[in-house]
């Protein structure tokens, strides 16, 4: 008997996660983010080169057809900031989906020593930090571009024994990274009260509660002490580019202590100058006295390392 209705997109990494945001506020079993092809690198690890499939599951009730109506129309104002393919529904019969999407998962291996792994998995022999996680939040998993290059300037950038700050935490992911790469603690913000539970729950994943504190909030309570850390030598925003704009005009800087490094991630190539009536990221760094240390670009994507001018 069909129990259920598959709602799932394929879409590239860059919308991977804004798809699943919007499912995740309808599928009440939760969101998958799973892999559509692999490039196997050893027989137990995998890097993802193909497009991802986001999916969920409705369960067939009285609400499914309003539930799929808003399903529809959220993608659809999704798509008209990038285009992408249409839903597609299918109807399934009672069966253990949770297992079954699970055998299409591979880890992520991110620079030259961290390994993103789906909570169920193992961490495999060597040498690399692995990260557990939940593939199907809807934010942080590891398969965005602005997540994976904020993960290779932490690969750089943390240095053992100092304090982190993740404004907009989202999974915890960068904080979880942070600490497992060395930083004594870390404390990760996010206006998101769901956001923080999953990153709290994350943390005790892989064994980082003692090191890592997360609270609801943002620059302004941190800047107050609300947290107990107020500055750090290293602070990571990865936030789309319009928010980062008004968080640097709040103060975000003021987090750095001095002689400290800002990283920034979830900024369009547009963005960085204002093109095409997109906000501009270098006025709002030279309005703040800050300048760019270091630059990475994944596609359109761009990450940045600021310090104060």
């Amino acid at each position: 008997m069909e129990k259920w209705l598959e709602v799932s997109v394929t879409v590239d990494g860059e919308l991977a996660e804004a798809v699943a945001e919007v499912l995740a506020r309808y599928v009440p079993g939760g969101v998958v983010i799973e892999s559509t092809r692999v490039d196997l690198s050893t027989e137990d690890e995998g890097r993802v080169v193909g497009p991802l499939r986001v999916c969920g599951y409705l369960p067939m009730d009285e609400h499914l057809e309003t539930t799929r109506q808003k399903i529809s129309e959220g993608l659809w104002y999704l798509s008209r900031i990038r285009p992408m393919p249409e839903p597609q529904f299918r109807p399934v019969g009672e069966q253990n989906w949770a297992e079954t999407w699970k055998q299409h998962y591979h880890p992520i291996e991110i620079g030259s020593r961290l390994l993103i792994l789906p909570a169920w998995m193992e961490p495999p022999a060597g040498e690399r930090l692995p990260i557990l996680l939940e593939p199907g939040m809807g934010f942080g998993t590891g398969t965005h571009p602005t997540t994976q290059l904020s993960l290779l300037f932490l690969e750089e950038q943390v240095t053992p024994g100092i304090p982190v700050i993740d404004v907009g935490c989202g999974s915890g992911i960068l904080s979880i990274a942070a600490v497992k790469l060395g930083a004594e603690r870390a404390l990760g913000v996010d206006v998101d009260a769901d956001a923080v539970t999953s990153a709290r729950e994350n943390a005790a994943r892989n064994g980082v509660t003692e090191q890592t504190a997360f609270e609801v909030g943002s620059v302004p309570e941190v800047r107050r002490g609300d947290f107990g850390l107020h500055q750090a030598p290293l602070v990571v925003a990865n936030i789309i580019a319009p928010v980062l704009v008004r968080l640097l005009d709040d103060g975000l800087a003021d987090l750095l202590s001095p002689g400290g490094t800002l990283l920034l991630s979830g900024i369009l190539q547009p963005q960085m100058r204002g093109e095409e009536g997109h906000v501009s990221i270098l006025d709002a760094l030279e309005r703040n006295a800050l300048r760019i240390t270091a630059r990475k670009q994944q596609g359109d994507w761009v990450a940045l390392a600021v310090a104060r001018a």
